[in-house]
């Protein structure tokens, strides 16, 4: 990076990270420290809760995901706009109407205190994890950039992200989360626009369109019922509307956002923005890695990259081994362009069978490149076991650093951080909000007073933040794409999660003991599913609730 680079970056997050601490200097007890003193409307609600989930992982992981994977994944966001629906229709008012600081406190009014604090732990577990790549995700960028340790990054970003938490509260939060969304609005345009502006000349958008779609890259939605793969229209809509019903309705880092809005009326409006902004948002950032994936088919593509890794390599007794496999795909970007050419060509005069002849071989050839890359990943596990094998987090950051303007790519930089410390940020702030309210509030260290309270509120934050950066030093091992790996953690424990708050709510002869049970029965059973992959992970969220449902009525008739 360059000195305005650096400027940009600099600039972009100082300004991001006073304006909040500014903005909520003031308060001084837990209910402004939690809730924000619940006083803020709804536009403000609603890009809390977008920024919440558009974390780093988002910026780096999504457009990694469209050039590997196409289209599809934007399926995985069918379901939310009806899931902000029901929300607003069942879950936020009761929310309001009991002015509870987390979503489990209704738990123990319903249930018994066991009910509560076994919900609440299941929260703190998967929020902890996923918060953790969370964090690992913006330090790829620093030990892309500097070559720096992993561990190392991981206690820069976790730790600068825990300093304004702990300062700010919730209302810090909030106000970085509006600053946040318009910066990645503009950086999402821009990154969009500078990808076709890089494409040849001769190359419209349509053009590129039309060859992702033949290299199979333009797969929005898939219609067949399939319940082992991942992505189609049925478990976007079936399994990704109980999944995102359980992380806004049941998930702290989600309630802790709307519960900051002054009424059930902005509250909702919150929701109902972030149901339908949501699905395009995302479809726009996969749709860039799309256009990453069709001008690397016009331009030299690296065998790898991960440039670290492959730094490592070249340092390494594999260093010929590597040599190799860069010549042999060096070799196939030749033979590449003079395919993607012929295809483009062919398209424009509509000529059908060159077109099935260069789809073929362009296929042919992307495989044969996947394959190089799966022999350089295993070159990584045996030079670096401690390294990253899976390269598809790095693929739009390598795009970056190597083709986007100076300037720009100190912001888009900031803009990656950013997003990340507002996630981060909400995870710090429910987790210690949860461990507070739901956990020691139970216990004889129960805090007298708010100025106590509000140093419990704060020593937790320190040591969730601390928890949280030792999970990202562990999170390279997990491999996988950042973003799938995030929402596999969450559909572990979401669904029962769920089916606890559903029986809660609607099945009111059921008791305490027959939910505990069903719930820890239901956990197994979810865990032995997606450990022996009978379906895809989006399913283990209804499976869980209907576990939940089901062996707690069976429970219940049986007076367990």
């Amino acid at each position: 990076m360059t000195n305005i680079d650096w400027l940009f970056l600099v600039l972009t997050l100082s300004s991001i990270i006073f304006y909040g601490i500014y903005k909520n200097r003031k308060d001084s007890n837990i209910d402004g420290y939690l809730l924000g003193n619940q006083s803020l409307p709804w536009y403000h609600v609603g890009f809390s809760l977008m920024a919440t989930q558009a974390s780093a992982i988002t910026f780096l992981s999504a457009p990694g995901q469209g050039f590997s994977d196409g289209m599809r994944f934007v399926q995985f966001y069918f379901g939310l706009p009806l899931a902000m629906i029901v929300l607003s229709v069942t879950f936020v008012p009761i929310f309001h109407r009991l002015k509870v600081y987390t979503a489990y406190e209704y738990l123990e009014n319903r249930f018994d205190s066991r009910v509560r604090i076994f919900t609440a732990i299941l929260f703190l577990v998967s929020r902890g994890l996923a918060t953790g790549i969370s964090i690992y995700a913006p330090s790829i960028i620093l030990s892309t950039i500097f070559g720096w340790d992993i561990t190392v990054t991981n206690i820069i970003m976790g730790g600068i992200v825990l300093i304004y938490t702990v300062i700010g509260g919730t209302k810090a939060i909030s106000y970085t989360h509006l600053q946040q969304m318009f910066f990645v609005t503009f950086a999402l345009f821009f990154a969009g626009y500078c990808v076709v502006k890089l494409l040849p000349a001769d190359v419209s958008t349509f053009d590129a369109l039309q060859i992702a779609g033949k290299a199979g890259r333009m797969n929005v939605i898939d219609l067949k019922f399939n319940p082992t793969e991942r992505y189609n229209l049925w478990s976007g809509l079936i399994g990704g509307f109980f999944l995102q019903l359980s992380y806004f309705g049941t998930d702290q880092s989600q309630v802790g956002r709307y519960l900051t809005g002054k009424s059930i009326k902005e509250s909702r409006m919150g929701l109902i923005m972030n149901g339908f902004i949501k699905i395009p948002m995302q479809f726009g950032i996969l749709l860039i890695g799309v256009l990453v994936f069709v001008f690397y088919l016009f331009n030299d593509s690296p065998v790898f990259y991960n440039k670290v890794e492959v730094s490592k390599i070249e340092n390494s007794q594999y260093a010929a081994e590597y040599r190799e496999l860069e010549q042999k795909n060096k070799d196939l970007i030749i033979e590449k362009k003079q395919i993607v050419g012929d295809l483009k060509n062919a398209l424009k005069l509509d000529n059908e069978s060159v077109i099935n002849k260069s789809s073929a071989d362009l296929n042919k050839i992307i495989e044969e490149q996947k394959n190089l890359k799966a022999e350089v990943s295993e070159i990584v596990k045996k030079n670096n076991p401690g390294g990253d094998p899976n390269d598809v987090n790095y693929i739009f950051l390598r795009f970056i650093m190597d083709f986007l303007p100076h300037g720009f790519i100190g912001l888009l930089v900031a803009i990656i951080f950013s997003a990340s410390m507002g996630s981060v940020a909400s995870a710090y702030h429910s987790l210690a909000a949860t461990s507070l309210v739901d956990v020691i509030y139970k216990t004889k260290y129960k805090p007298e007073g708010e100025k106590l309270e509000l140093k419990y509120s704060k020593a937790l934050t320190i040591f969730w933040g601390i928890f949280c950066i030792l999970v990202a030093s562990f999170a390279q091992k997990l491999g996988n794409s950042m973003i799938e790996l995030v929402n596999v953690l969450g559909s572990w424990f979401y669904g029962i999660i769920l089916g606890i708050f559903l029986v809660a709510f609607y099945l009111k002869s059921i008791k305490a003991k027959p939910i505990f049970w069903a719930a820890i029965l239901g956990q197994i059973l979810v865990i032995l599913i997606w450990k022996y992959e009978l379906v895809a992970f989006l399913w283990l969220n209804p499976i869980g609730v209907l576990l939940v449902v089901g062996f707690s009525w069976f429970f219940q008739k049986l007076k367990i």
